[in-house]
């Protein structure tokens, strides 16, 4: 059955930060006097004390629900466009029920359009659906995310597309959920990794009394059709990665996986939504045995008046054609009342990732 969609008729908010680009800022001087006046008050209040060298580069929020709202960033580059997935909240008069993915679309990674929106198909996703995570695998765009407002039956879902727009749900969904005692059954805020002829599915699960977000991981063939038979769980004793330090309070999730020199690196969100929730980094040679790499946050909300004051939280690590890697994450500073979607480029120096202070691409 062909994915549903709903063309772009909503506002989407950018701002750069930093040295824009010459180009960017003769476009962004050529805006209606009162976007220009927007843009400057918001660069004003972004910064965070943990990207001093980096500041965010990018600023992006969908208004369909008539405030800036978008969480859960994903990115791709395909058939010569970046592509971001994210998520949109339920609001009034909303054609979707319940929580649903929005879909914009770049050229420079710097201005985003909203292109779409996917809309509930099937009894799986009758509550809602959210949390995407994205790959080109076969010449085609998949997405992995979880339905929304089954509580601990909350699962895995896949979808895939031969344009980035109109998608094709798996008629198996959901694909993935857990096992085990020592989880829920529960499984959400999914990303995938290609690794050794499989792709890894990362997932966040919680324990039985449902109180404590872990992180878990399954595999299946990286030529399979990714169903539900497909999928092996690799931690069916305990979780890969679950929280131990003060700052990861009781949640790990929204697992953001890279690969660099034959080992996987997880970027993960530590701590629940405006906790505030954090980002911290992990390394692993097999993708199932996890060390941190700090015990701090690699990325940590703002000061007091930044734009991310509540957070910096559930990232995704896009790496471009000429390989250079981007952070993507969400963050706000009004306890979630509305939600902004940055980035910040990220270079690497022996085997440990860095907040780099190169630009964005060039428009």
């Amino acid at each position: 059955m062909l994915q549903s969609w709903n063309g772009c008729g909503s506002a989407t908010w950018l701002v750069t930060s930093g040295r824009w680009p010459q180009r960017a800022w003769a476009r962004a001087a050529a805006r209606p006097l009162w976007l220009r006046g927007a843009a400057l008050v918001l660069l004003a209040a972004l910064g965070s004390h943990a990207v001093a060298a980096a500041p965010p580069r990018m600023y992006f929020a969908d208004a369909s629900s008539g405030k800036p709202f978008s969480k859960d960033p994903a990115v791709v580059k395909f058939q010569g466009r970046y592509w971001l997935y994210y998520s949109l909240p339920p609001y009034a008069e909303k054609p979707t029920k319940g929580w649903s993915i929005g879909i914009a679309q770049s050229r420079n990674l710097v201005d985003w359009k909203k292109v779409g929106e996917l809309t509930n198909t099937g009894d799986v996703e009758v509550n809602g659906f959210c949390a995407p995570g994205a790959a080109v695998v076969g010449g085609k765009v998949h997405l992995f995310y979880q339905t929304y407002g089954n509580g601990p039956r909350d699962a895995i879902c896949h979808a895939w597309s031969d344009d980035g727009l109109r998608f094709l749900r798996n008629p198996t969904n959901p694909i993935f959920r857990p096992t085990g005692e020592w989880n829920c059954g529960r499984a959400i805020d999914a990303d995938v990794i290609e690794h050794q002829g499989r792709l890894l599915l990362y997932w966040a699960t919680r324990d039985p009394a449902f109180k404590v977000q872990m992180q878990g991981v399954a595999a299946a063939p990286i030529d399979s059709d990714f169903a539900r038979d497909q999928w092996t769980q690799l931690n069916p004793d305990g979780p890969i990665l679950q929280p131990e330090l003060p700052w990861e309070r009781r949640c790990i999730e929204a697992a953001a996986m890279a690969r660099r020199e034959g080992r996987l690196y997880m970027f993960y969100a530590g701590g629940y939504n405006n906790e505030p929730q954090q980002i911290g980094v992990a390394v692993s040679d097999d993708g199932i045995r996890f060390t941190r790499l700090l015990d701090e946050p690699f990325l940590a909300a703002g000061p007091p008046g930044s734009w991310n004051s509540s957070e910096s939280g559930h990232p995704y690590l896009f790496q471009d054609d000429d390989g250079q890697d981007y952070l993507f994450y969400q963050g706000n500073n009004d306890k979630g009342r509305t939600w902004h979607l940055s980035v910040v480029p990220i270079d690497w120096k022996e085997g440990r990732p860095l907040l780099a202070p190169n630009e964005l691409p060039q428009p």
